[in-house]
Order: structure tokens, then sequence, then C-alpha cells
């Protein structure tokens, strides 16, 4: 596996030979000239910018001085590519509308912008000089202890050479041993190299990036804040299908089927009376399917009487006998008990459709901030959750409120159920 960033290169016996020294290297000397012209170009803003203010002209330059952490941090993120290879992405938000107003709205108002700008102001005044200076001590003394040799034979004329203007060399076996210690000076300063580069980068993702733990921390917060966001949205779309079914559609073919009847009533025996009888009928069967398909929606008595309740109603309306022993002692989450009900409504559907059971069951309650649920019936066993029981995608609704289902049946029975959804209750019964 190829090293990720400069800290894991160096903990390798390879580094010395491989490029990231180089590109540490590389990552100083960018930094010490992108600093100095930070510098220079935040010093020249403000000082125009100040003298301009008193008549108004240089407000703007002052305004985009406050704007220039954007740029400093965008090559900084860039430039972090050297010596990590994890990408950095800033912290902005999308502005809400299109267009120049909006986009310097929103990022003055970001505390990203400001930290940017300290950023800047740091980076201009601060860490520049650190990386020239690193990169100098880390270069220059050992390099010019391996020139030792090269200065006796030259400018020495084969006599002495002066290392650094301090000690003075006479001999060649002497030139050679500093050669020599130059070199080992140099292999420790690739090694200062890639630490000055590392804890550099470290900083810099810090301030202007997403570090590495933060970035899939706040990508899980979002996505579970997103996903909450979600299950309320299609809550209040279930709510809205069911309230115009029962108002509008539902209302309608109740005004339909008492006009057939009527009109059944005044015709003549005959044809016509036939034929009004039979749409009358179906008018009665429609009536009957819709009120079945708004019970299956989001049934009433969940609504206003809660799980439990709703419950009971299921196992009344089961084709195998249901013995139920649910025990809540308030409302929960709507999201939950949607969840839950239609959980333990497919259940009884499969153990009526598939499971032969003479008898099911229904238990569990609130505790320990968690719902429990299980379903348990006497059939012959062998359910599998992936053999077209709607079992999936029951997991896949609970598990979006963080839930668990697990499903237990040996061959020869018995089915166990099992439902786990972390809550809270909403309302307790008195």
């Amino acid at each position: 596996m190829h090293p990720r960033n400069v800290w894991q290169a160096m903990a390798r016996p390879g580094f010395l030979l491989s490029a990231w020294p180089w590109r540490s290297l590389a990552y100083l000397v960018t930094g010490a000239v992108a600093g100095a012209v930070t510098l220079v170009g935040i010093a020249a803003a403000v000082a125009v910018g100040g003298v301009l203010a008193v008549v108004l002209v240089g407000l703007p330059l002052l305004l985009l001085t406050a704007l220039a952490g954007l740029p400093v941090a965008q090559l900084e993120r860039l430039r972090l590519r050297l010596v990590d290879r994890d990408p950095a992405t800033g912290r902005h938000r999308q502005p809400a509308a299109a267009g120049l107003r909006a986009w310097l709205t929103t990022r003055l108002r970001e505390r990203a912008t400001w930290q940017e700008l300290g950023y800047a102001l740091l980076f201009a005044g601060l860490l520049w000089p650190v990386d020239a200076l690193a990169v100098t001590t880390a270069l220059a003394l050992p390099l010019a202890t391996v020139a030792t040799p090269l200065l006796m034979a030259t400018v020495g004329d084969g006599e002495e050479a002066k290392v650094l203007k301090q000690w003075t060399v006479t001999t060649w076996p002497t030139a050679c041993a500093v050669a020599v210690l130059g070199l080992l000076l140099l292999a420790l300063g690739a090694y200062a190299l890639g630490l000055v580069a590392g804890a550099r980068a470290e900083l810099a993702r810090v301030l202007v990036g997403t570090p590495r733990e933060g970035d899939l921390g706040e990508r899980v917060v979002e996505l579970t804040r997103s996903r909450v966001r979600l299950v309320d949205a299609f809550e209040a779309e279930r709510r809205r299908i069911e309230r115009d079914l029962h108002d509008g559609a539902q209302q309608r073919l109740v005004a339909l089927t008492m006009s057939l009847g009527l009109a059944r009533l005044d015709a003549p025996p005959g044809p016509l009376a036939d034929q009004l009888a039979k749409a009358h009928g179906e008018a009665g069967k429609a009536l009957e399917e819709l009120r079945e398909l708004i019970h299956g929606i989001h049934p009433k008595v969940l609504a206003d009487y809660g799980l439990e309740a709703a419950v009971d109603d299921a196992a009344d309306r089961s084709a195998v006998p249901v013995d139920v022993r649910l025990e809540l002692p308030g409302r929960l989450p709507q999201a939950v008990e949607a969840a839950a009900y239609f959980v333990v409504c497919e259940a009884l559907a499969n153990v009526a459709r598939h499971s032969g059971a003479d008898r099911a069951e229904v238990t569990g309650g609130h505790g320990d901030g968690r719902l429990l649920l299980q379903v348990r019936d006497d059939g012959r066993g062998g359910a599998a959750a992936g053999a077209g029981s709607g079992l999936t995608g029951l997991a896949d609704r609970v598990s979006v409120l963080d839930g668990r289902l697990s499903l237990s049946s040996p061959p020869g029975g018995p089915t166990l159920l099992r439902v786990e959804i972390p809550c809270e209750l909403t309302e307790r019964f008195a």
C-alpha cells in the first residue's frame, strides 16, 4: 500500500529514496514564496485602501481585503496534495441565490471566511518565515559540509577550505570525513523537512480544510440529518395523500354510491334497473377497496390512539388468531409508530399466507430508550428475508430510524421476527 501522506512515508525504510523528501521540500519552498507574496499583497491592499478610504474609493478595496483568505486558503488546499494525498475540502456554504450580492452576503456571514482570513494573516506574518528557515537550516549546513572537498580543491588550492566560515579544514582526510558527515546531516535534514512539512500540512488542514477525522464525522452527521429530514418529508407526504383520499375521492365515491342507490329505487323494473343495481354494487366495492387502501396507508386508529391500539386492530383483522401483549406507557414519534405498525402488519400477512400457523402473538414494549417488538408464530418455519417475503423493504425502513430487524425461522418453526428501534416517548399516558 502506497503512503497517503508524508507521516506514513517517514515511517517506512525507503523514505530517503522516495519522492517524499522532494515533495516536502517543494511544499515548504512554495509556502515561503506564496507567504511572501501574500504579505506584500495584503500590506499593499490595506495601505492603499486606508489612504483612499477618506474619499470612499478605498472601502471596496478594504472589503476585498477581508476576502483575501479565500484564494490563500484555496491555494493551501491545492498545495496540500504535495505532502498529503487525501483531498481537503473547504467549509463554505452554497449561496441561497445566484448573483454577486448573494455570494458576498453568504461569504461575509459565514465563519469559514473569517477563519481563512485569520490563516492568511498567520501565513503572511509567521508561517512563511518558518518554511524558509526550515529549508535553509535543513539544507545549508549539510550541503556546505558535503561540498568541503570541492571547496578545498577549487577555492583553497588544495591546501585548505572553510566550512560555513567557522572552521578551517587543511587535510584531505579531514575534508572527506566532513563530507561524509554532511551526507548524514543531509539525511537528517530530509527527515526534518518531512516533519516540518507534515506539521504545516496538518495545521493548514485544520484551519482551512476539513480534518480527516472530522470529514467523516461531519458527513455522518449531515447524512443523519438528511435521513431524518427525508423520513419527516415522507411522513408529511403520506399524511397528505391519506387526507386527500379520505376527504376527496372517498367522499365522491360515497356521494356516487348514494346517487346510484336513489336512481336504482326510482327506476322501473327492467334492464335499466339491472344496470343501475350492478353499477351500485361496483361503486360499493370500489368504496370498500378505497377504505382498505386508506387504512393501509395510515389507519386512523394509529393516528388517534397510538401503536398499541393499532396493533390490536391489526390482530383483530388477521386471518390467523393473534395474541397481543404490548405495553406502551405513552406515544412514540410518528415515524416510529408508522414503521412499527407496518412491520407488524407485514409479519401477520406473511403468517397468514406462508407459515401454515394456527396461532401467532405480538409482544413488546418500550424501555431503555428503545421500542422492542416481537412477532412469533407456530408455523412450519423456513422463512427467509430475501425470499419474496417483503421483509427486506421493512428492514430498510427500520434501518432508516437506526433500528434493527432480525428473523429466526428454522425449518419446522417457530418463526420469530424481532424489531428494535431507538426512540423516546413523546407523550405519556395518564
